[in-house]
């Protein structure tokens, strides 16, 4: 059963999505999200190799990425790699338990999102109505989203 609004209940679109999660449940639950937020089409990879290949493709409009993934620890590799697709790269989310352990000057090609999240998280980051400058970051450190 499904809690997430229906694409009628959105006043965004999404656009295509990459999922890059290796845990199996939670992947499907973002798939599901997404899908509920009125993703036309989503691809879930649950390892950085599958995620490369499923780049060589299609260009996703938003990457939603697992920087611990069971293939490689460095996870936003691939969200390095995806800025190098052109002039509009896709929308980059990160998904993580440990946020601190990304680099700086990686966090700041996307939205960091800490596990665990809610969906409106997620879909205000994938459709870009999620704010993340200096006074968001303040605010979501003073009081929960």
């Amino acid at each position: 059963m499904s809690t997430n609004p229906s694409p009628q209940e959105t006043d965004h679109r999404i656009g295509t999505a990459l999922v890059v999660e290796d845990d199996p449940i939670l992947a499907l639950s973002i798939e599901d999200i997404l899908l509920g937020a009125g993703s036309p089409k989503v691809t879930v990879c649950a390892s950085t190799r599958q995620a490369l290949a499923a780049l060589e493709k299609e260009k996703p409009d938003v990457l939603v990425l697992d920087v611990h993934l069971v293939d490689r620890d460095d996870g936003w590799a691939v969200a390095e790699l995806v800025t190098q697709l052109g002039p509009q790269p896709p929308r980059i989310v990160f998904s993580t338990g440990n946020p601190g352990a990304i680099p700086p000057a990686i966090a700041s090609l996307g939205t960091v999102l800490t596990k665990p999240y809610a969906p409106e998280a997620l879909i205000e980051a994938v459709s870009g109505t999620r704010r993340t400058g200096l006074f968001a970051r303040i605010k979501g450190a003073i009081s929960p989203d």
